[in-house]
């Protein structure tokens, strides 16, 4: 039985899930005016990871990632770089797409960006005016935070607290301090859409409110994110949502714990973060899976280059022992005709691990304890059962210890990028700039540089 540690509750309770082998889960996803960083990667990963467990443990996963196409740090950055809101949070969706993928990231059954769900959140902004639970102010439309009796059961807060420090900022015109804002009226130079109460954008916290229960419906079992969100967004999507369905919203809640960077959290505005697709390059995929994995996704992380450093020589040590024995026992799939006491032991106390609050640092101890009995011993047993444990039955689970794929040949690869730097170079002639720029950069982005000299177009990998 699999127990997980519900915020909402503030204490580890058993999974029930509300269908039967069916799990609805929402994990709220990055808003898309960067490139990802490592702390940001860290919800990215855990949540896969435990998808992937609910899957081994033959749970059919229903999983939601949304995207956050609209809001002010979109729009203060895209006025920076003199572009278009739009066309910046769809470069930073596909750069995001592509370093999930070289992190071993799955996709979500549902991508949903805020921008295709404008007409849903309108619908549920007039929902709740209707109810008595939003107002509208010259605009602007507010959520009154008083009338939703529940409000701080999330972040465990009392609303009198909450009200120390309180104030309405210069510009808002709502009528308490702790309202917060479901539609923002049109400013100069920004984008809007048309409502009934005049050109607008919605509030950040409404559009998770919408998305998840449009695709996942009014309660659906696990919202996932980072625990910087517990309050106020997480707060303020369950109070918007349990004001207008009159339910539960969801029926755990999961967050995990920060990164830390030089003391302190990291974080795009502050410039205190590592850049993930500098990371991959540097230490690679089951480096940053593993370091990301090797403390409970409930407790802070401190990120240093040594750690880094660390979390790669561990792994390499795993896929080296890995290949060794593939190699030894001349087999690409090994699956033993037979199970020993042994393999079940193992498997068993994984199992046990991450079926008390996916305590996957435990876990991963277990990998490790059975590559040191692997390097210990000529038991051809333990050897072909070791080989599969890890990398057939839990390295998938992971997403670490991949089974190596077979090379291009060097002779093949410099052909076939020979052909594209002869398509650059033909652009590059006819002063077609952008789009020589273009290859270069797509190439650069999957870790193939290239690098113009008097004697022509050379390209190395990182």
């Amino acid at each position: 039985m699999i127990y997980i540690y519900n915020t909402l509750t503030g204490k580890k309770e058993k999974f029930e899930p509300l269908e039967k082998d069916v799990v609805r889960m929402y994990t709220c996803g990055p808003t898309v005016y960067n490139y990802v960083h490592l702390g940001n990667a860290r919800p990215a990963v855990v949540f896969d990871t435990f998808r992937r467990y609910l899957e081994y443990r033959g749970y059919r996963v229903v999983y939601v990632q949304n995207f956050t196409d609209i809001d002010d740090k979109i729009i203060n950055r895209a006025h920076e770089l003199g572009i278009e809101s739009k066309k910046l949070s769809e470069k930073f969706i596909k750069e995001y797409r592509i370093d999930a993928t070289k992190l071993g990231v799955r996709e979500a059954n549902f991508h949903p960006k805020t921008t295709d769900f404008i007409k849903e959140i309108i619908e549920f902004i007039e929902e709740l005016i209707k109810k008595g639970y939003a107002y509208i102010v010259d605009g602007d439309v507010y959520f009154s935070v008083r009338k939703f009796k529940k409000y701080g059961e999330l972040s465990h807060r009392d609303i009198n607290e909450l009200m120390v420090g309180a104030r309405i900022e210069p510009g808002e015109k709502k009528k308490d301090p702790l309202d917060f804002a479901l539609w923002k009226s049109a400013k100069t130079n920004e984008p809007f859409w048309k409502s009934p109460w005049g050109n607008g954008r919605p509030g950040w916290h409404i559009e998770c409110s919408v998305m998840s229960t449009r695709i996942l419906g009014k309660t659906f079992d696990i919202h996932a994110g980072g625990n910087d969100l517990i309050f106020p967004h997480h707060e303020n999507e369950k109070a918007q949502t349990e004001a207008l369905t009159g339910e539960l919203f969801a029926k755990y809640w999961m967050h995990n714990g920060m990164i830390n960077f030089k003391g302190m959290k990291m974080s795009k505005s502050t410039g205190n973060f590592v850049v993930l697709r500098e990371s991959l390059r540097t230490f690679g995929k089951d480096a940053i899976r593993y370091f990301l994995l090797s403390k409970h996704y409930r407790s802070p992380i401190d990120a240093s280059v040594e750690l880094l450093h660390d979390a790669k020589r561990a792994t390499q040590r795993v896929n080296e022992t890995l290949d060794r024995i593939a190699k030894l026992l001349d087999k690409d799939l090994i699956i033993p005709s037979s199970e020993s006491k042994w393999i079940k032991e193992k498997r068993s106390q994984i199992v046990e691990a991450l079926d008390d609050d996916f305590n996957t640092p435990k876990a991963l101890g277990v990998i490790f304890d059975v590559i040191r009995e692997m390097n210990s011993t000529d038991d051809k047993t333990i050897l072909e059962e070791g080989y599969y444990l890890i990398r057939e039955e839990f390295g998938p689970v992971f997403g670490l210890f991949d089974v190596p794929q077979e090379n291009v040949s060097t002779q093949k690869l410099d052909d076939v990028l020979k052909v594209v730097i002869n398509v650059r170079n033909e652009f590059r002639r006819n002063k077609n700039f952008e789009m020589a720029d273009k290859i270069r950069n797509e190439l650069n982005n999957i870790g193939v540089r290239l690098k113009d000299t008097p004697n022509g177009t050379e390209w190395s990998i990182d």
